[in-house]
């Protein structure tokens, strides 16, 4: 059962972002983009000081079901990405330019990971690959179709992940505002 406090907490995050009064962890710097931890590029700041996304949403919805949730420590729970509702067989597509650094199997889920360099990767999990690793990729093409495995059949959605210099960040710094969230009542959420 999900907390009834999650979407009140998405929409006053939501709302944040919409009107740009906060980019999740990024600052923008007086040069030409903002960063994240010491290599990956966020996006590039505009005359009115907002930053512009990098990504690009890999399914088309800008919706979030889920929420970064950050864990207190490396190995510590939490929710280390944000989960996009998508139905299964959808397409799942590349957020930027890069690299397939892997496409398959881990813990019984298959994922398509993409190195975007600088040291920003990106994951979708749980995807049916259509690309392997060493393929070049470019922002929106096809990378994978969506399947049951972090969310169930029930409930589909591409979980998108990111990581900078190998540690878990939010991935929102690097897209574009989400939709305005629509509140549900407890009782209507699926799942």
């Amino acid at each position: 059962m999900r907390s009834s406090a999650r979407p009140v907490l998405l929409s006053v995050v939501c709302a944040a972002v919409l009107s740009g009064a906060v980019v999740f962890g990024a600052v923008p710097s007086t040069g030409a983009g903002a960063s994240v931890g010491s290599g990956a590029s966020v996006g590039t700041a505009t005359d009115s000081g907002r930053v512009e996304a990098r990504w690009v949403w890999p399914t088309g919805s800008r919706v979030v079901e889920r929420a970064w949730e950050a864990p207190s420590s490396d190995y510590a729970a939490g929710h280390r990405g944000l989960d996009v509702p998508a139905a299964l067989g959808s397409t799942a597509s590349a957020v930027d330019d890069g690299t397939v650094a892997f496409a398959g199997a881990v813990g019984g889920r298959t994922v398509v990971t993409i190195d975007h360099g600088d040291g920003l990767v990106s994951t979708l999990d749980s995807v049916t690959p259509l690309v392997a690793a060493g393929d070049e990729v470019v922002q929106g093409a096809p990378v994978g179709r969506v399947s049951v495995g972090h969310c169930p059949a029930s409930a589909p959605c591409l979980h998108l992940g990111a990581r900078v210099d190998g540690r878990y960040v939010d991935p929102m710094a690097y897209l574009p505002p989400a939709e305005w969230p629509v509140l549900l009542p407890e009782s209507a959420w699926p799942g």
